[in-house]
């Protein structure tokens, strides 16, 4: 039994290192915010805000990959638990760069950005 609480142990380690990692990127090109990634568009939004994007998905999955315990269950149910919330993030995401756009658009003679 030891050896199976270091393994664990090893674990929640590597997991919070990673997660730290894709967590310091996020913050710091929040904070930085390079011209070349906030200034230009790509599909409706700024490629920064694509990173963010991805790098919060990826973190999404790897928590519920490490601690819900995904990686244990078979693979039918992990791909419909997976699959259905990147369907339904990607279609908050397309919803809310539409509607963004759209609000943008109609509200920016009227309002001092």
């Amino acid at each position: 039994m030891a050896h199976a609480h270091e393994s664990n142990t090893k674990r929640i380690w590597i997991v919070l290192g990673i997660l730290s990692v894709l967590t310091t990127v996020e913050v710091a090109l929040g904070i930085v915010k390079p011209d070349s990634l906030h200034l230009t568009s790509f599909l409706g939004t700024s490629p920064l805000n694509w990173i963010f994007i991805i790098l919060t998905l990826v973190k999404a999955y790897y928590i519920a990959w490490a601690f819900m315990h995904l990686e244990g269950e078979k693979k039918w149910f992990r791909r419909s638990i997976v699959w259905t919330a990147v369907f339904l993030i990607c279609y908050l995401v397309t919803l809310l760069l539409i509607e963004g756009e759209y609000l943008h658009s109609t509200l920016a003679p009227l309002v001092k950005w």
